[in-house]
């Protein structure tokens, strides 16, 4: 996992240079299954910190997109975008212990109900750090 300044999202597939766009992901990665690209808030990661004293750096939590003041489980059944893409919630991104292992112990317990959103890509486009997400209907 790595912090990149802007990402390319591409339908169908996800995120360039991701581990599920090159297919080597644990998991397929089949249009509309939500798998192109997952996002948490920031405000789950520290409440983490704050309610179990778990240090979780953004790049651990094993998510695409580290969001800040939205609600990410609102937007399940949403179409909302991101920048330039378009993504349209699937289901909440709940943690597994896969990145618990590879990250810290208690984290998965800690982020049960604020672990995520799975997402797929409606249309393509750049996104950049701090791209601001508007529902769908705000997009024009």
């Amino acid at each position: 996992m790595q912090s990149i300044a802007i990402g390319t999202a591409v339908a169908g597939r996800g995120l360039e240079g991701d581990r599920y766009f090159k297919q080597t992901g644990t998991y397929s990665n089949l249009p509309g299954t939500g798998r192109e690209v997952t996002l948490i808030e920031s405000e789950a990661v520290v409440a983490l910190a704050r309610e179990y004293d778990i240090q979780l750096p953004p790049g651990l939590a094993r998510r695409n997109i580290v969001t800040r003041g939205i609600a990410l489980n609102h937007l399940v059944g949403k179409t909302f975008s991101v920048g330039a893409a378009v993504l349209r919630g699937m289901r909440l991104c709940q943690p597994c212990l896969h990145m618990e292992r590879l990250a810290v112990k208690g984290a998965a317990h800690g982020l049960i109900h604020r672990g995520g959103l799975r997402a797929a890509i409606v249309s393509g486009g750049e996104i950049l750090v701090g791209a601001r997400i508007f529902p769908a209907e705000e997009t024009g």
